[in-house]
């Protein structure tokens, strides 16, 4: 985040039926469009400010983001008109790509357009792909999850901004996927939606996130809290970094947080204490108290 950068609440009005666990099981297509020359691709990476190059990276780590996240994050300096000015040129450019789905209806106009890495911005972010592809079309299930996950996201850079913590990592999906050996030597994927490495002073915490949208059945979250112990038995977190993240479990209200409380108290006792579990808006406050707590 840029310094200076001003931060405001913002509720996305997204309803809970469209959340989904993960992009990668929403049955989005893809499919592949236009073609990025070097040399084009020289002049456009010539062109980008300090700015623009922050915008890219920012959509490389949360895949999708709305304008208004966007705002929070990097529009310094400038008025939003020219900020939203400056996102209208970069999609001109296709740096970055509008979704076809807009969050708030009609009426939210720019403000409610949502926007993902375009062509050229994974050309010139990831050199070594082969074959960048534009998501198309994007269900609403799977844009109501990966739009919470930014907005945990736009929510720690501002605690950081404010000096409660210093954002050490943080991914998304699939680069915070872990992979162990799980019952009967077979090879098993833990996805949470995303990880997060923070730092308080010498103190440094570690976390997995589970965004909960409510949707999910009790039995889903029953077999998702098994691979979490299984992944912790096997020992393969601590090998890489020395230590075991808890999982942070962020849920919509205090209804689903007794539901999510009651199946994961049901692990048995030495791992329930891996788990924390608190209503969305209470994220950051968890999160700036420590893994330890």
């Amino acid at each position: 985040m840029a310094n200076g950068g001003t931060f405001h609440e913002v509720r996305l009005g997204l309803r809970r039926d469209f959340a989904d666990d993960s992009y990668y099981s929403s049955g989005v297509q893809f499919v592949r469009r236009g073609y990025v020359t070097v040399r084009r691709l020289q002049v456009l990476a010539n062109r980008l400010t300090d700015q623009d190059r922050e915008i890219l990276r920012t959509l490389a780590r949360v895949r999708v983001a709305t304008a208004v996240q966007l705002e929070q994050l990097h529009c310094v300096a400038v008025t939003r008109r020219q900020f939203r000015g400056r996102l209208t040129t970069l999609t001109g450019q296709d740096l970055i790509t509008r979704l076809p789905r807009v969050i708030g209806g009609v009426r939210s106009g720019s403000a409610g357009y949502v926007y993902a890495l375009g062509i050229a911005g994974q050309k010139l972010l990831h050199p070594d792909e082969r074959r960048p592809q534009r998501p198309w079309p994007v269900g609403l299930a799977f844009l109501a999850h990966s739009l919470a996950v930014t907005e945990l996201y736009v929510g720690i850079k501002r605690a950081e901004h404010l000096g409660e913590l210093t954002l050490g990592d943080f991914t998304t999906e699939p680069a915070c996927w872990r992979s162990y050996v799980g019952p009967g030597g077979a090879r098993v994927v833990l996805k949470p939606d995303a990880a997060g490495k923070l730092w308080f002073g010498e103190f440094e915490d570690h976390w997995l996130i589970e965004v909960d949208l409510g949707t999910e059945s009790t039995t889903a979250i029953a077999r998702k809290a098994d691979r979490y112990r299984q992944y912790w038995q096997s020992g393969a977190e601590e090998a890489n970094t020395g230590v075991h993240p808890r999982t942070l479990w962020l849920v919509p209200d205090e209804r689903r947080r007794a539901a999510l409380v009651e199946v994961l108290g049901r692990q048995p006792a030495e791992s329930w204490r891996l788990h924390t579990v608190v209503l969305f808006e209470e994220a950051i406050t968890r999160l700036t108290q420590g893994a330890g707590s």
